[in-house]
C-alpha cells in the first residue's frame, strides 16, 4: 500500500527547502518535488520522501492534505498545478493548495478559481523574511483564504510561522499585501545602495557609514542585510536580483491597475531592471551597491 503524506512541497529552493527542514524536524511527513537534483538530495537528507513530478507527489497526498507551491513565478505555479504532470490532476476534493510565490493578484485568483472547479481549496500565502526565518519558523505569512480553510490548517500554518497575518477571506489579498511589502523592500534597498554609493564618492568609510545608519533614522533591515555583505564583497546569491526585479515590476503594475502613481516605486523598479540588463540577474541583490557606485555623479 502506498503511504500517504499530510504535506507535499513542490519547489524546495531557499525558502521551500527551509520549510521542508523545519517540518521534517518537527516530525511532519513530507514529500518533495523539485527539478533540481541537488535540492531533492537536500530534502532527502532532511528526512523527506521524494517524487519526480508534481502529479506523483500529489498522488500520495492524504485526504485533507496540503500541497505547498513554493516556486518563483506565476508560470511555474501554473505548470506545477496544471501543466504536463501537474499536481491538480491527481488531487482530490477537500485537499488544499497553499500558494507561496510572489505573483500578481489576478494570477492567484485565476489559479484559485481553477482549483475550486475541482473542489480543491486555495490558501493565498506569500511569505517574507528569508531562508533563516523560514527555517526557524519566524518568517511572515500573509494569509488570504476563507476562515474555515485557515482554521482547518492552523496547526501546519503555526508550525511554519509564528508571524501569521490574516489579511482577509479573499484570495488575492495576500498577493496584494506581499507586493506592497516588496515594493517598499525594493525602494529601501535601492535607497541604501544609493546613499552608500554617495558616501563612497564623498570619501567616507562605508562600514562606518552603515554603522551610523543602522543606529539612526535611515535604518532598514534589508539595507543592513544586503549592504553589510556588499561592503565585504560578498555577492554569493541569497536573493537573486531577478526576484526583486520581478516583484517591484509586478507591484508597479498592480499600482497602475489600482490607479495609483507613486513617486518612488517605478524608479526603484527601473534600477532592478537596469541591474538585470547589466547581466547581474543571478547575483545577490546587494550587487546594486557596485552598480550604483559605478554611476555615482552621472546624470540619470
Amino acid at each position: 500500500m502506498t503511504p500517504s503524506f499530510p504535506v507535499v512541497v513542490v519547489g524546495a529552493g531557499n525558502m521551500g527547502g527551509a520549510m521542508v527542514e523545519r517540518m521534517c524536524e518537527a516530525g511532519t511527513a513530507v514529500v518533495v518535488c523539485d527539478i533540481d537534483s541537488a535540492r531533492q538530495q537536500q530534502a532527502l537528507v532532511a528526512g523527506a520522501e521524494l517524487a519526480d513530478t508534481p502529479s506523483l507527489a500529489a498522488s500520495v497526498l492524504e485526504d485533507g492534505g496540503v500541497l505547498i507551491v513554493c516556486v518563483v513565478d506565476a508560470q511555474q505555479s501554473h505548470d506545477v498545478l496544471f501543466g504536463t504532470d501537474g499536481a491538480a490532476s491527481r488531487m482530490r476534493a477537500g485537499q488544499t493548495v497553499m500558494l507561496c510565490p510572489t505573483i500578481a493578484p489576478q494570477d492567484t485568483e485565476a489559479l484559485a478559481a481553477r482549483l475550486a472547479e475541482h473542489g480543491i481549496g486555495c490558501i493565498d500565502a506569500p511569505m517574507s523574511g528569508g531562508p533563516a526565518r523560514a527555517r526557524d519558523g519566524s518568517m511572515s505569512l500573509m494569509l488570504a483564504a476563507p476562515e474555515p480553510l485557515l482554521q482547518r490548517h492552523e496547526a501546519l500554518l503555526a508550525r511554519l510561522s509564528s508571524r501569521r497575518f490574516v489579511i482577509s477571506g479573499r484570495v488575492g489579498d495576500g498577493a496584494r499585501t506581499k507586493l506592497v511589502n516588496n515594493l517598499l523592500a525594493g525602494i529601501n534597498l535601492v535607497g541604501a545602495a544609493e546613499v552608500l554609493a554617495l558616501a563612497d564618492r564623498m570619501g567616507l568609510d562605508l562600514g562606518t557609514t552603515l554603522d551610523v545608519i543602522e543606529q539612526s533614522s535611515g535604518q532598514s533591515w534589508i539595507g543592513s542585510d544586503r549592504m553589510r555583505r556588499a561592503i565585504a564583497g560578498d555577492f554569493e546569491p541569497r536573493a537573486h536580483v531577478t526576484l526583486l526585479e520581478k516583484d517591484t515590476r509586478l507591484a508597479v503594475e498592480a499600482a497602475r491597475q489600482a490607479g495609483f502613481d507613486g513617486p518612488l516605486g517605478a524608479r526603484a523598479a527601473a534600477v532592478f531592471a537596469q541591474a538585470r540588463a547589466a547581466g547581474l540577474a543571478d547575483r545577490d541583490d546587494g550587487t546594486l551597491l557596485p552598480l550604483l557606485r559605478g554611476q555615482a555623479g552621472q546624470s540619470h
